[in-house]
């Protein structure tokens, strides 16, 4: 079965992690939409660890720093040409992976 051949962009954080005073999750989506991105949905985890291997606190089974992971699907040449920018919002944080999909 053909489709159309896109991107998907995903990009994994933290909920509390910031950018110059902003939640890091919506200093993304506010590039996103500047890039003229056609959409973004943010995930959100109950529970992860990271690089560092630490587990998230919990109070009475509330994650309080839960993981969120953004997905964009657009096509390569509009996610190549954020690349850089979200390279720079995320600043060694988190895990950003991309492949390729076929829509339908």
């Amino acid at each position: 079965m053909d489709g159309i051949k896109m991107w998907c962009l995903t990009i994994r954080i933290k909920k509390n992690d910031t950018i110059g005073g902003k939640r890091r999750h919506v200093a993304i989506l506010d590039l996103l939409k500047k890039s003229k991105i056609s959409g973004a949905t943010v995930w959100t985890g109950i529970e992860g660890y990271g690089k560092h291997g630490k587990s998230d606190l919990k109070i009475e089974g509330i994650t309080v720093n839960m993981p969120l992971i953004i997905e964009v699907v657009d096509y390569g040449s509009k996610i190549e040409s954020i690349l850089p920018d979200i390279k720079k919002v995320m600043g060694g944080n988190g895990l950003v992976t991309i492949h390729e999909v076929n829509c339908l």
